[in-house]
């Protein structure tokens, strides 16, 4: 083997590892923007969770009794919505709003409900 040869194929290694280390430049300094990807969207039904409250414990003839109310939140029902209205009439996150696609977010009985629930336990 010539001196020549090895010589074109040394060249020929440096030219590619130069071009692999200024890529691998290239896309440090000037990142390429990734493709924009959709979230997935998955249903959490809010409203019907907000509905299964009120008929669980706040309606006129509520699934569980009131002893099962008092053992769950530690308080008597009426206490408990006397919290949940001043709570949702006084501290922002309580409040039920829309998110940016317009639905509603998780109304202040929900919100109230899973904060009082953690106290209590």
């Amino acid at each position: 083997m010539s001196s020549s040869s090895s010589d074109e194929v040394d060249e020929a290694l440096e030219v590619m590892v130069d071009q692999v280390v200024d890529n691998f430049i290239d896309s440090v300094i000037h990142p390429h923007p990734n493709k924009p990807t959709r979230r997935a969207y998955f249903e959490r039904y809010r409203k019907q969770g907000h509905n299964q409250l009120w008929n669980d414990y706040f309606k006129e003839n509520p699934t569980y009794p009131p002893e099962m109310f008092r053992r769950r939140f530690r308080m008597n029902k009426p206490l408990f919505l006397r919290i949940v209205e001043r709570i949702s009439n006084e501290v922002p996150y309580f409040q039920q709003i829309r998110n940016a696609c317009g639905r509603n977010r998780l109304s202040a009985l929900q919100k109230s409900t899973a904060a009082i629930r953690m106290l209590a336990y």
